[in-house]
């Protein structure tokens, strides 16, 4: 069987054409969004980024419902904003033509006045945070070494950056404290991949202190101080298959300054089973909010906290508040301003292309703040997926998000094997139509990463390929995340193309219980997906009737030894090491 690997541009001219509709391709790629806000000290105003002019840029309005006012216009992306504590000004960040290497900015909050505050074009910076005062930055960066990221402060007023701590590692800021006498870094472990430890950095001695000393994959993110300085709120997968809200914190709370082994404990909140995104807090909070992870869709909840005097903090996990969402979809974005009365997220729907929405913390009660444009296209004609599972070679469940196409009916039915889904289409003349038994086109979709989750957020080219007739099937095959750690670490190394078989086993599905016409079913994917789809086609060629490889890597030794000296690190944990003979023999007997 002869397999077309076509362009993006190409495959979109096999649709199917009894149900074609007014909508372009340009018009979908064209439809706009809002996320990352961030709101002044007092509440009153926020920015975020929107695309609203083709490039992601830095707008602003005043709450609840002001006019957006635009802040930044440039050619080049705007990839974060950050709000001073002190209200003086903003922080955002951008890199060059998206070569990764984000300068940050500063600028009034009307958007005049603005400076760069780093201007080295070949060196990456990864923000971290804004002292209280709003006067210092904290970041990460490769300056030293390009394979290394060394952390990072900077008074914003003068320039001046002060070195704090340097590693031969991957060093990320995680936390800083009030004061900013100390902070918390997180830095990769090299031998497997998602996996971190936190250290506790004393900024005027250097001193550092191993938090999480611990065995396996694990991970350890969302971390804040708490105003007594003698507890930490985290998120952390250590011992569990999820990655759960917890708190570290000091036993005996007399000694703020002894973080040993034996003077602190990691604690879990109960009641939560699902990965857990987002989590953040006030500076002097009552509450932490956070999102979890429900088999893809978000879940937006608030965990009362109160130190009642004590110098420890205490969990009231029974008042654990749920908040309603708009619909089902994808949370992201979450902050809470520093008088604790909003909370600001973004939300994103197979039905809402990403809109920022306010929940006001006093009165519980939710508003949409943002409007996006919708490029002419009407939202009800969207499609919302199903969740499916079906069973691959080895008797594992795989997830998925089955998308029936418009123009088509379908039904779901049981029998033995499970659900199998049944389409029709309308034929004949006005007065004398009726419905006849239709097989689909699908399109297999494969995200990236490979650490990475399909989720039920907006891709408005899967909406175009669905009104043009087809179906998608939007895969996570094993190596994905959302489904516990160990389904996450299926896919390693020798491992990987177990995760290629699962595609194979979703064709199968598709043919068998999907509807699909078994000569119509492509696979695309783009950067490790892309990967992914030239592994589908290479080791099963018969199942497939096209694909399509978006930046997409087609050999692991020329990606390992060409890429970035920080990715090559990172990347080599999850797919293996070039400097091991038994991953060398293993990239060129199966890979090359």
């Amino acid at each position: 069987m002869k397999i077309r690997i076509l362009s993006l541009a190409f495959i979109l001219l096999f649709a199917v054409a009894a149900y074609s509709q007014p909508y372009s391709i340009q018009q979908y790629l064209n439809i706009r969004s809002a996320a990352a806000p961030t709101m002044s000290p007092d509440g009153r105003e926020m920015a975020y980024i929107t695309n609203v002019t083709g490039t992601s840029q830095v707008w602003a309005m005043l709450l609840p419902s002001g006019k957006p006012r635009q802040l930044t216009n440039y050619d080049d992306n705007v990839s974060f904003v950050k709000w001073l504590g002190d209200g003086s000004g903003i922080i955002f960040g951008k890199a060059k033509g998206g070569d990764e290497n984000t300068q940050f900015y500063w600028m009034k909050p009307d958007g005049t006045g603005v400076k760069a505050l780093t201007d080295s074009p070949t060196v990456r910076h990864n923000f971290g945070e804004v002292s209280n005062d709003g006067r210092v930055i904290y970041y990460a960066s490769n300056r030293r070494n390009r394979t290394f990221f060394d952390v990072y402060s900077m008074d914003i007023q003068t320039g001046v950056e002060n070195l704090l701590f340097q590693h031969d590692g991957n060093n990320n800021i995680a936390a800083v404290n009030n004061d900013g006498s100390k902070i918390i870094v997180s830095r990769d472990r090299i031998e497997l991949s998602l996996d971190n430890d936190l250290y506790l950095i004393n900024t005027k001695t250097g001193k550092e202190q191993l938090l999480t000393p611990h065995k396996g994959s694990t991970q350890y993110g969302g971390v804040s101080f708490l105003p007594d300085g003698k507890s930490l709120v985290l998120g952390s997968n250590e011992g569990r298959e999820f990655f759960t809200l917890a708190n570290l914190r000091l036993k005996n709370a007399a000694n703020s300054g002894d973080w040993s082994d034996a003077n602190r404990e990691l604690r879990f909140i109960d009641g939560v089973t699902n990965d857990a995104s987002g989590i953040t807090m006030a500076d002097s909070p009552s509450s932490i909010a956070f999102a979890t992870n429900r088999e893809g869709f978000s879940e937006l909840w608030l965990q009362p906290i109160e130190t009642d005097g004590k110098p420890l903090i205490t969990f009231f996990t029974g008042k654990l508040q749920k908040i309603m969402l708009p619909g089902q979809g994808v949370v992201s974005g979450m902050t809470i301003d520093r008088g604790e009365s909003k909370l600001a997220f973004s939300f994103s729907s197979s039905k809402s292309s990403g809109e920022i929405w306010i929940y006001d913390l006093k009165y519980k009660t939710l508003k949409q703040a943002t409007n996006s444009d919708q490029a002419g296209i009407d939202p009800k004609s969207f499609v919302a997926p199903e969740l499916i599972k079906y069973t691959s070679f080895d008797g594992r469940e795989i997830p998925a998000w089955y998308y029936p196409p418009q123009g088509v009916e379908y039904r779901r039915k049981k029998n033995n094997s499970g659900r199998v889904f049944a389409f029709s289409k309308v034929i004949g003349v006005v007065g004398s139509q009726r419905l006849s038994a239709y097989k689909v086109p699908v399109i297999v979709s494969v995200h990236g990463g490979p650490e990475g989750q399909e989720r039920p957020g907006f891709n408005p080219l899967y909406q175009y390929y669905l009104s043009r007739g087809y179906a998608v099937l939007a895969t996570n095959v094993r190596g994905s995340t959302g489904y516990g750690k160990t389904y996450t670490h299926l896919d390693d190394v020798e491992k990987r193309e177990d995760s290629v078989k699962d595609l194979a086993f979703a064709a199968e599905w598709l043919k068998a219980k999907g509807g699909a016409d078994p000569k119509r079913i492509a696979v695309m994917g783009g950067s490790y997906g892309g990967y992914m789809t030239m592994a589908a086609i290479t080791l099963y060629p018969e199942l497939w009737a096209a694909a399509v490889n978006t930046v997409g890597i087609v050999n692991w030794e020329t990606f390992l030894t060409n890429t970035s000296g920080y990715r090559r690190r990172q990347r080599e944990v999850e797919y293996g090491r070039l400097d091991r003979d038994l991953v060398a023999d293993f990239l060129d007997k199966h890979l090359k």
